[in-house]
């Protein structure tokens, strides 16, 4: 079932398909990325993680600790805009654990398919932990900024995914109608807090 969320995203990226047409990019500043990322986030385009299939992209090494059943902070910059809107998953033991890209409504154009607008799934399930963050149709002049739960669960080395929807976009080769940015987070759940059963539990 579609959320009235869903049908107000819809509309309001309907109204994109005026903006004019280009690449949108966005730069993961914390936590930090498992990817190398230039200043305009590249590489970015590809499912689930990012990368692209010219250059997979050099990987940071970089983990973030984090405690089960508190917040995550996020931090991103939009380097090239595009409208659109943004969406968390995580993932326990696999990335194949991590969603697909969100559904797209697409229109014909000349030059191929062009994104309309794409489902935002709310109240969020897991693997998502929030969904339509940040939606816009006009230029941030700020970085985002947001917290996420984090389940409380032990996880050694749990995916976070951050991926980009764009709307009024051409189809790109890699990454369809989406941009793809991933850390490395170990979780280490809470005693005094129940385990969250929604998530698998970590494979040994």
């Amino acid at each position: 079932m579609r959320s009235s969320k869903t049908l107000l995203l819809a509309a309001v990226a309907a109204l994109a398909v005026l903006v004019p047409k280009g690449l949108a990019h966005f730069h993961l500043l914390e936590p930090a990325g498992w990817l190398e990322e230039s200043q305009l986030g590249d590489p970015q385009k590809m499912a689930p993680c990012g990368g692209t299939s010219a250059d997979p992209g050099k990987p940071t090494g970089a983990v973030t600790n984090v405690q089960g059943g508190e917040k995550l902070h996020l931090k991103l910059r939009e380097t090239i805009f595009h409208p659109g809107f943004y969406r968390v998953a995580l993932a326990v033991n696999s990335r194949d654990e991590l969603p697909p890209d969100p559904e797209v409504k697409t229109e014909p154009t000349a030059k191929g398919p062009r994104s309309v607008s794409a489902a935002i799934h709310y109240p969020p399930q897991p693997p998502v932990l929030a969904d339509g963050l940040f939606p816009h149709t006009t230029r941030f002049d700020k970085e985002l900024e947001t917290d996420v739960d984090i389940p409380n669960i032990n996880c050694s080395k749990c995916t976070l995914q951050i991926v980009e929807f764009m709307a009024a976009h051409g189809l790109n080769k890699d990454g369809d109608y989406t941009y793809h940015h991933c850390a490395v987070l170990q979780i280490r759940a809470n005693p005094d807090k129940a385990i969250d059963g929604r998530f698998p539990a970590e494979k040994k």
